[in-house]
């Protein structure tokens, strides 16, 4: 294999005991040579500590201690992290085979790469794929606007972090895109046209459980760009686009919540807004409809068929 950068993969765990084994099969079964492998859990009692000690001297670092959440976990990593590039691998997703190798000529490739995602499956509880999720380039004003890119399939330069800082511990749904758009604001993205990784959805997992969370936090996102002078300019120029994709991106996860009376009048603000890119949306519009009249049911049986 060519002179490829270091990487280190950060998984974070608490009580996945269901998912924790494949994923982190996923990262060791990539077979490659400059990986630095590190798992914090947060003191799991679900059986997650007996499944990693299994794999304990195949881990560069690992500890499982009580922590204040997802992003305190994740940071702990971040700095024991040495790669040239790191990412973080949620302990119920999976990396397909190839994908560090992949992420890895990316940026060889282009050193003034400061930041890489690909597309993204959807798995469900059984790894079963149901869904891919594609993407397009992407610059920051779109970021700014909420085109929300998967984290399972996002690498980025470690020498970044050192100017944008690490994540967010106030927030607890969009703490990735947080850190994302601090990150493309220092060096280029880009976009790969595959898949690299897969998502796990279950009723567990925060997009579902806690879907309602994620808007609060996307209206609050806008309130910090505000103050940044960087940001705050793009918010100027892009006034309607950038807020339309906020009250679409809670209106969605409003929907997922089970709230389609509020999920369609934060569409209704997201059209008045930015029409063109909401009525793209028009499929999540109608299932709310649906929903709302108790028909949500048609929708559903029609996305299995």
């Amino acid at each position: 294999m060519p002179n490829y950068p270091s990487i280190s993969i950060i998984t974070p765990s608490y009580n996945q005991a269901a998912f924790l084994e494949a994923t982190i099969q996923s990262v060791l079964s990539q077979d490659y040579p400059h990986l630095e492998y590190i798992l914090i859990d947060g003191d799991s009692t679900d059986g997650s500590i007996e499944i990693i000690e299994r794999y304990a001297d195949q881990f560069t670092y690992w500890v499982a201690e009580a922590d204040d959440g997802q992003a305190d976990a994740i940071n702990k990593g971040l700095r024991r992290a040495t790669g040239e590039i790191v990412a973080w691998l949620n302990s119920d997703d999976v990396y397909l085979p190839g994908a560090l190798e992949k992420a890895a000529q990316a940026f060889q490739a282009d050193p003034e790469l400061g930041l890489l995602y690909a597309d993204l499956q959807s798995i469900d509880r059984d790894g079963v794929v149901f869904n891919t999720i594609t993407y397009a380039q992407y610059t920051l004003a779109d970021l700014l606007a909420f085109r929300i890119i998967g984290q399972p399939s996002v690498f980025f330069r470690r020498a970044l972090l050192a100017d944008s800082g690490l994540l967010d511990s106030s927030y607890r749904y969009l703490l990735d895109h947080h850190l994302w758009l601090r990150l493309a604001g220092l060096a280029p993205m880009r976009y790969l046209p595959k898949p690299l990784a897969a998502a796990r959805h279950h009723p567990a997992a925060k997009n579902v459980a806690e879907a309602a969370g994620f808007g609060e936090e996307a209206y609050r996102i806008l309130d910090w760009a505000a103050s940044q002078s960087g940001l705050e300019s793009l918010i100027n120029q892009n006034p309607r686009r950038i807020w339309g994709g906020a009250h679409r991106l809670n209106a969605r996860y409003l929907l997922d919540g089970g709230e389609p009376a509020q999920a369609l009048r934060c569409y209704a603000k997201a059209f008045l807004k930015d029409p063109g890119y909401t009525l793209r949306h028009a499929h999540r519009i109608l299932y709310a409809l649906l929903s709302l009249v108790g028909l949500g049911w048609l929708r559903k049986g029609r996305g299995r068929r």
